[in-house]
């Protein structure tokens, strides 16, 4: 197994509320979970293989609760990826090599892709978009008061998080995925936050 590290930001989105109760051990809101995330490469590699300024997802349909698994996944990596790059992030997704993969991997039996898609990336915490192609697009926000409308600010602190330790919590005005799975969750929780993971 090759050792690899990355760092990054990962963007978080979902069919949850707000908060997203997975990142409190508790079920999903609506008994079942339709979402994913996006990792954006600020620096990393897999063994001799560079992966910096790369992006790839992972968005899946799970019929419960993660941990039930039987999920459908779609899998996306950056179009500008090169075969070894594509290889290691599709090493890396399949779970066994480790990092958040290695726990959540198997909870997708089902998987379509990696296919080359073009990203589209602003970076800008709440007010960050993404779009790869026409398979996914999500444009964060600022979760609003629903009385006053006044914006409010939430984070979590996640000493055990597989995905990441800290998270600013939005909503999504967008979330949109297409092709081998489809749904649209605008308007449901979303979330930004930084990322650190290596192994073996």
């Amino acid at each position: 197994m090759e050792p690899w590290r990355l760092r990054g930001t990962v963007f978080v989105a979902c069919n949850c509320d707000y908060g997203c109760p997975c990142n409190f051990n508790a079920p999903p809101t609506h008994g079942f979970c339709e979402g994913g995330w996006t990792w954006r490469i600020a620096e990393g590699r897999y063994g001799g293989v560079p992966l910096e300024e790369l992006a790839f997802s992972v968005y899946v349909k799970w019929p419960g609760a993660i941990h039930e698994g039987n999920g459908e996944a779609l899998v996306l990596v950056d179009e500008r990826a090169d075969d070894a790059q594509r290889e290691a992030v599709a090493t890396l997704v399949d779970g066994g090599a480790g990092g958040p993969w290695g726990v959540l991997g198997w909870t997708w039996p089902t998987v379509h892709g990696p296919f080359p898609v073009g990203y589209e990336i602003e970076e800008d915490g709440l007010a960050s978009r993404v779009k790869a192609g026409d398979a996914y697009e999500l444009e964060l926000a600022v979760i609003a008061n629903p009385v006053t409308g006044a914006e409010v600010h939430p984070a979590a602190v996640l000493p055990e998080g597989i995905i990441t330790k800290r998270a600013e919590l939005g909503t999504s005005r967008a979330f949109r995925v297409g092709g081998d799975i489809s749904f649209d969750h605008s308007g449901k929780y979303a979330a930004v936050g930084p990322f650190d993971y290596a192994g073996p």
